[in-house]
């Protein structure tokens, strides 16, 4: 009892498992599951199943075969076996013996040609009693036939180094059983000598020791079978080329998946070809691969083959003078597999069920299913469904047992099984059951529905909670079906799937809560019968009556209740698709106008009151052939020789052949003799060797195509004269005088002229081609064609071709060329309309969103098509940085890994397919700031020279300062390994990049670190730089780098070859009164002259020049402002003028000093006095120079006026003027650059490579003038100041630099120094210098040039004027002679000077001295000050 109990515990587990798996096999069957267990006696699924099946044999007579079964179950289960569908009797046979495990075993195979007992089709059957059976997989035993050989080895010979194969064919089965002899000794297999599956022998790469003589054996367990004995010789290698070719190629394959499949491919010539393989045109690699082997002689072998392998392998020999080929089709079949099992299944008796199974293979496989051994027979309860699903209707008792879906095709088969219980209905639960639904009916009755309709029970006349079951089959079957309402309380049902014209009997069964109640009266229900249609037409037949028509006849349809009224008959040429119908009242119709000997299918559907019937099947049938309806095409002649020609030609075109052509008709005479014709038929092929003809005679040639009707008309007459005397074929043609190519996108054609020697004769052409290699695909083109199109190319692909003439003898010398196809363009499809409304929102330092609009999308701006957006963004620093780009589906995009600080411009396109807009409008964005991430760079400190204990700490910015640089700390120690909060920090306000740190300790090693600020933190710290204090006054210090005097030394200011020391030291009183003294006299005398030279002008010159002041002054952007042209306050006017350029500047390298010592690279200690470097060596020594000058942090605060240091060296050759403002630290971002000052011989580091930064707002003329600011200037006497005064009156201060020109001869042979390029706003306003661009910069000599009047004294020494500050009034300073621009060009000035005496007027002379005393005015309050 508790081992019953346990097993229903078990089953109702094995219930519950199984009912929750999402398995809709048996959707079907547990549609009401719950109530299907809850009111049923449950029993449990029986595993039963095969442990082994039997697998196909091969066998040889006379041996002893087992095949294999081993079945499961709880009870032992009875085997049996079928063999070829029968029970076998194992009990009365001798030979077949079951194994206790249930395998069979066959003694002693038997045999022979007309008894073959054992071979066949095994299958291995398991029952259980009362549960049910089920049958294995069927398995084949192959027994070897007799030995004989289909084909036997011949003597052959073969050049040493080539392949040699030995046939020796058997039947299939007795392949295996091959094995080889040499010389009666066994023959060693290796990677050199190879068999072949079929039993041949292959031997590559042969030497010597493989002659012989060779036999193969078939050892297959009796008497060993010999072939005959076949002798292979090995000759040495021939001298001359011997012609390629294939001894054994590849034939196509069958093989299922899982075998190995070799292709043979043997080839022979010399040289000795090298064999490679592609697979569908792709070059097949064996190397890395270890499923495809290339075997002895280039054979290929596919071991473990899938359906991936299916497709065309071609065989390619080469052995550089030629190359063949040879293909084979590999195709692969694969066993059945089940993709779905069929799943155990619950049912009660009248339910409708359904068994799936779901199977794959190649071929497709055929599904069967059995139910407990036997084949189950489709009928109306048993049907298949959905290809290969069994559904079972209306279950009765017997239906219970072992269903298996058993799946075959031509390589194997498959079995899988499922059990169907069908439960037993459990008594009902106490409580009343339904009485019988009343006045069931059936309220529509069609041919194959029935709709059913009645009334709730007595018992329960509300009959809300009630189900009912509706009992139907057709009347004298006993299989009932069951359909069950949808819903409670509901009174009617549509039952569908019905047989027209039929009978069936339904009955109606209530059901409550307790079970099911009684059974309404039977009624019977007869389906309606279908309407007639007239049924196919018997009999249909069609024959050609001749080549354009055929004869239809059939006979009448045998049902249909209805009378025919008329037939349809329908035809189509083969391969159409539009199917032509003709109306025909009789039994029989004759279609004309059909094209000759052409395929037509022909149908008939007959029609009778009620419509069109069913259709007769398609019957084919061919028109009659006739003579072709035309000529063959393209006749061609080549003369091969003094006697022969050759004829080729292409068949008439298709559809004119209007039949079979059998062969052609040749005719031809002599030109001079028309009456004289002769005839030759030829067979199908399409060209003929016409032969015996005379020397030097011209022939005329015509072909007409026959068929079994006739001759079709002839082509038209063609001529050709045969040679005079024999060309030369004993050698191959030489190399083709020329070759071109000319590349197209998807071809590339090829021309070409024939070889110079015309002695020799040349067959024809062969172009060989391919990506990077000329082998690849090999085309021969007729001796007379000069052209060829190479077709169906890759677009931008590398081809290389080569070209050889042939004749008879072989190839000739090949012609390589290259060419390039074209890319592949695409005809742009209308553009969509780019998104508008970009908007830049900055979200931190690297992050910005950007969004935009659509207008191409609805107002809603839903996305509900493919499009996408592509977000471009990129920075202007430096210029030449790249877009980066991203994909967006949605109106906007987040754009992150972005610098901080920096200002990046953004655009957006869409694109929806092929469509794509332009970029939209840009939007920008400036990312936050953050703090730096880099230390500051080039830090060096050196000592001040006459202070042993000051020391001056420079550096540069650092490169991601990330922001605007507030400001500095120099932390300084004498221990490298200090705690950073025991250094000594000295904090720099603002971007200053110097410092100095007085009162030092002296011969001290000190070490130095610097970190930047900005507004978000901190940035890291510099590398520790040491350097050592000076032992005693001045003495230098020994810094980081005291050797480096590379590009990027500084030389320290004020040294020993500055007679002045410092330029900020002290002068002398009484030498700084006599530089004044000296500057105001040089300063009226020049004025003077230029007033002298104003008042030469004639009234007409001066009234031009005045015109033309006016007219450039007007034009200036300035002109608005009419105080400009007079002079007011020389500082005031120069501070205004030259910061406007400046306060824009986005540079971020500030320029800072600490005064008192200037530290910029402009303080150039002087090193060569030498007057001899070309000048080239000058311009490159004259760069422009970032000045680090700047004003100090006292006098900033005391608001002092930018200050200008004048001193004078005794040394340098040319005194040069570069002066500019230095600016206060109100704004440290903005900075101005000048010219660095340099003797010829030096050059100085550039710390600025561009000195105009992106942002500062200069004119075209400003950079014109720039690029001119630093110039080799002709070498002349001191020229009269007035020059300068010509238009200066009403000449804009900008415009006066831009209006003269530059003598570019007199400035190339110059060898003195370049001057400064002063750009005044004033005569005398303004001291600034534009910046100089680097030394790379070419200049034009159109440019406008404005040079300065050098100084010049046969004894002074010449000074190097270092670059200074004007302002600091209160500190006494060595003024120095301003030279202004002078106005004319040399050609001018030149005339002006010698017209010195004669033309000038008193007036103009009056007021250019009172000018000149309001400019004096304003010099002696400023020297006083």
């Amino acid at each position: 009892m508790a081992a019953g109990r346990a097993r229903r515990l078990l089953g109702s587990l094995w219930i519950a498992l199984l009912l929750g798996q999402p398995d809709p096999a048996g959707a079907a069957a547990r549609s009401g599951s719950q109530s299907l267990l809850t009111g049923s006696l449950v029993r449990t699924f029986t595993p039963f199943y095969f442990l082994v099946e039997p697998m196909d044999v091969l066998s040889v007579r006379g041996a002893s075969v087992i095949m294999n079964c081993s079945a499961y179950c709880e009870t032992s289960p009875k085997i049996e076996w079928k063999k070829d569908g029968t029970f076998l009797n194992l009990v009365s046979d001798d030979r077949r013996q079951l194994l206790p495990d249930g395998s069979l075993l066959i003694n002693s195979v038997v045999h022979s040609k007309h008894n073959k007992p054992d071979e066949g089709y095994y299958q291995c059957v398991a029952t259980v009693e009362s549960l049910g059976t089920i049958v294995s997989r069927t398995a084949k035993l192959t027994v070897a036939g007799l030995p004989r050989f289909t084909s036997q080895p011949e003597s052959s010979s073969v050049y040493k180094g080539n392949s040699a194969i030995l046939n020796c064919e058997v039947n299939v089965d007795l392949a295996p059983f091959v094995r080889w002899e040499q010389d009666r000794q066994p023959v060693f297999l290796d990677d050199r000598v190879f068999k072949l599956p079929s039993g041949a022998l292959i031997i590559s790469n042969a030497t010597d020791l493989d002659g012989g003589l060779y036999r193969c054996i078939i050892e297959s367990g009796g008497t060993p079978k010999y072939s005959d004995e076949a002798e292979l010789k090995i000759l040495p290698d021939p001298e001359v080329p011997q012609n390629l070719m294939f001894v054994r190629q590849p034939s196509s394959l069958t093989k299922v998946s899982g075998q190995s499949a070799v292709f043979p491919c043997v080839a022979v010539g010399f040289p000795t070809p090298y064999v490679r393989w592609t697979r569908n045109e792709e070059e097949l690699t064996t190397e890395g691969y270890e499923r495809f082997l290339l075997l002895a002689g280039g054979s290929l072998e596919i071991s473990d083959v899938t359906e991936e392998d299916v497709g065309t392998y071609t065989c390619i020999a080469d052995n550089g003078n030629e190359t063949i080929e040879a293909q084979a089709e590999l195709t692969v079949q694969v066993p059945p597999e089940f993709l779905k099992r069929p799943a155990n299944i619950y049912a009660h008796e009248s339910m409708d069920i359904v068994f799936e199974c779901e199977v794959t293979g190649k071929p497709t496989p055929t599904v069967k299913w059995v139910k407990n051994g036997d084949m189950v027979i489709p009928s109306d309860y048993f049907k298949i469904v959905k290809e290969h699903n069994l559904q079972v209707l209306g279950l009765v008792k017997s239906d219970e047992g072992f269903y298996q879906c058993i799946a075959e095709n031509d390589v194997g088969n498959a079995q899988a099984g499922a059990q169907l219980i069908i439960l037993d209905l459990a008594p009902a639960t106490t409580g009343p059951l339904p009485s019988a639904p009343r006045d069931v009916v059936a309220t529509l009755v069609s041919t194959r529905f029935i709709r059913l309709t009645w009334r709730t029970p007595v018992s329960d006349p509300q009959g809300d909670n009630l189900t009912y079951s509706i009992f139907y089959t057709k009347e004298g079957i006993n299989r009932e079906r069951i359909e069950n309402t949808s819903r409670a309380g509901e009174t009617q049902v549509m039952i569908q799937n019905l047989m027209p014209e039929t009978v069936y009997v339904f009955r109606v069964v209530a059901q409550n809560k307790h079970g099911p109640g009684e059974s309404s009266v039977p009624l019977k229900v007869a389906t309606q019968p279908e309407v007639q249609l007239p049924g196919p037409a018997p009999n249909i037949r069609a024959y050609a009556s001749s080549p354009t028509s055929v004869t239809v006849t059939w006979e009448t349809p045998l049902s249909g209740n209805g009378e025919i009224q008329n037939y349809k008959l329908y035809y189509m040429e083969k391969g159409q698709d539009t199917e032509q119908d003709v109306d025909v009242g009789g039994l029989s119709y004759t279609i004309n106008g059909l094209k000759k000997y052409t395929e037509y299918s022909f149908r008939v559907v007959a029609y009778n009151k009620h419509g069109p019937g069913v259709s007769t099947q398609d019957v084919v049938v061919r028109t009659l052939s006739d003579v072709p309806s035309a000529p063959p095409q393209n006749l061609t002649l080549e003369v091969r020789n003094s006697k022969s020609i050759m004829l080729h030609w292409q068949p008439p075109p298709a559809g004119t052949h209007s039949g079979q052509i059998t062969g052609y008709k040749i005719r031809y005479r002599k030109v001079s003799r028309k009456s004289d014709v002769t005839e030759s038929i030829g067979g199908t092929q399409l060209f003929q060797l016409i032969e015996g003809l005379e020397r030097g005679t011209e022939y005329s040639f015509r072909v007409a195509a026959l068929t079994v009707n006739g001759t079709g008309p002839a082509t038209d007459w063609i001529s050709a004269e045969t040679f005079e005397s024999d060309l030369d074929e004993t050698r191959v043609p030489e190399v083709p005088s020329s070759l071109h190519v000319r590349p197209l996108v998807t071809s590339i054609v090829v021309s070409w002229t024939p070889p110079e020697n015309q002695n020799i004769v040349v067959r024809g052409y062969a172009i060989g081609y391919g990506i990077g290699s000329p082998h690849a695909q090999t085309i021969k083109v007729d001796y007379k064609q000069r052209y060829y199109t190479i077709e169906n190319l890759d677009p931008s692909s590398h081809y290389v071709i080569t070209l050889k003439a042939f004749n008879n003898v072989g190839e000739g010398i090949p012609l390589y060329e290259s060419a390039v196809t074209r890319p592949h363009s695409v005809p742009d499809p209308s553009p969509m309309m780019p998104p508008v409304g970009v908007q830049a929102s900055i979200l931190s330092h690297d992050t910005i969103r950007i969004t935009w609009a659509d207008n191409s999308l609805p107002k809603n701006q839903k996305i509900t098509d493919a499009r996408y957006y592509t977000v471009r963004w990129k920075t202007n620093i430096p210029a030449n940085t790249k877009y980066k780009t991203a994909n967006a589906t949605t109106l906007s995009y987040l754009v992150t890994g972005l610098k901080p600080n920096t200002l990046y411009e953004f655009s957006v396109m869409v694109t929806k397919g092929r469509r794509s807009s332009t970029w939209s409008m840009t939007a920008h964005g400036t990312t936050f700031e953050s703090v730096p991430t880099s230390p500051p760079k080039d830090v060096t400190v050196v000592s001040k020279e006459g202070k042993p204990r000051t020391i001056i700490v420079n550096w540069q910015p650092p490169s991601e300062a990330n922001g605007k640089i507030t400001g500095y700390i120099i932390y300084y120690s004498t221990d490298v390994n200090a705690e950073i909060h025991d250094w000594v920090i000295e904090p720099v306000v603002g971007n200053r990049l110097t410092h100095q740190i007085q009162e030092l300790t002296l011969d001290t090693p000190y070490y130095f670190k610097i970190q930047a600020r900005n507004s978000k933190g901190m940035g890291p710290m510099s590398e520790a730089v040491q350097f050592r204090t000076p032992k005693a006054s001045g003495s230098a210090g020994k810094g980081s780098r005291p050797v480096d005097v590379g590009p990027d030394y500084k030389p320290p200011l004020g040294g020993s070859n500055s007679p002045h020391g410092s330029p900020t030291s002290p002068l002398d009183s009484n030498m700084l009164l006599v530089i004044i003294v000296s500057v105001g006299v040089i300063t009226i005398v020049i004025v003077v002259i230029v007033a002298v030279f104003c008042t030469r002008r004639t009234t007409s010159h001066q009234k031009k020049k005045r015109a033309a002041c006016k007219s450039v002054n007007g034009s200036h952007k300035y002109k608005g402002n009419s105080k400009d042209v007079k002079p007011p306050d020389l500082w005031i006017h120069h501070e205004r003028l030259e910061l406007k350029p400046i306060d824009k500047s986005p540079d971020p390298n500030p320029i800072m000093t600490d005064t008192p010592i200037p530290r910029n690279s402009q303080d150039i200690t002087p090193v060569d006095n030498s007057m001899d470097s070309n000048i080239h060596q000058r311009r490159n020594s004259y760069r422009g120079h970032e000045s680090e000058d700047s004003m100090s942090t006292l006098a900033g605060r005391r608001g002092m006026r930018p200050k200008m240091m004048m001193p004078f060296d005794s040394q340098p050759p040319q005194p040069v003027i570069s002066a500019h403002p230095i600016h206060s630290l109100d704004n440290p971002h903005h900075h101005f650059h000048s010219g660095s000052l340099a003797s010829p011989t030096r050059s100085y580091h550039h710390h600025q490579v561009n000195p105009w930064p992106i942002g500062t707002s200069m004119s075209h003329s400003d950079r014109a003038n720039s690029t001119e600011s630093v110039r080799n200037t002709p070498s002349t006497d001191t020229m009269p100041a007035s020059s300068s005064q010509t238009c200066a009156d009403h000449q804009d201060p900008e415009s006066t630099t831009g209006s003269y020109l530059a003598n570019a001869q007199e400035e190339d042979s110059a060898q003195n120094l370049p001057t400064a390029h002063v750009r005044p706003s004033h005569p005398l306003k303004s001291f600034a210098v534009p910046a100089v661009p680097p030394a790379a910069s070419t200049y034009d000599p159109a440019l406008p040039s404005t040079p300065l009047l050098t100084q010049q004294a046969p004894n002074h020494p010449v000074h190097s004027v270092k670059t200074a500050s004007i302002g600091t009034l209160g500190r006494t300073r060595p003024p120095m002679p301003v030279v202004v621009p002078s106005a004319p060009d040399v050609q001018e000035t030149t005339r002006m000077l010698e017209d010195s005496e004669s033309n000038y007027e008193p007036d103009e002379l009056t007021k250019e001295m009172a000018h000149l005393e309001g400019l004096m005015k304003d010099l002696n309050a400023i020297t006083t000050a």
